[in-house]
């Protein structure tokens, strides 16, 4: 695999999952968790389908934002899968603990955004010794 297709496929693949599992939220547990769990079901699909567009984003702009940019996107795909993967089995488990993981994944998101800050930054700024 090219180095240049992985943000691609990156944000393929959460876009993907983002869809298939939403969708089995909405017609799959509807009828099987509380609102406040679907509620928070639905919070997971949030923040996963608003981080797949932002790795498409990233995916569009990888030749221009250097090691920044990547160390961006995978921050999302960790915050996709700490912060959507916990809720999502919070959810599905019932098991409580697991909203104590949440904020991790919150902090890996925090960071893609501030590593994204840096490569615009460093793009504005003329800076290419990280590209």
């Amino acid at each position: 695999m090219a180095a240049s297709r992985t943000p691609l496929l990156l944000a393929a693949a959460a876009g993907f999952t983002a869809v298939a599992i939403g969708a089995f939220g909405a017609h799959g547990l509807q009828d099987r968790v509380s609102p406040e769990l679907l509620v928070t079901f639905e919070v997971g699909v949030r923040y996963h389908a608003y981080h797949a567009l932002a790795l498409l984003a990233l995916a569009a702009f990888s030749d221009r934002l250097g090691r920044p940019g990547r160390v961006a996107a995978w921050c999302f795909v960790a915050g996709i899968l700490i912060f959507g993967g916990s809720l999502y089995t919070l959810v599905l488990t019932g098991q409580r603990w697991l909203g104590a993981v949440t904020p991790v994944g919150g902090l890996c998101f925090l960071a893609g955004w501030a590593a994204l800050g840096v490569a615009a930054w460093r793009g504005h700024c003329g800076h290419a010794s990280d590209r």
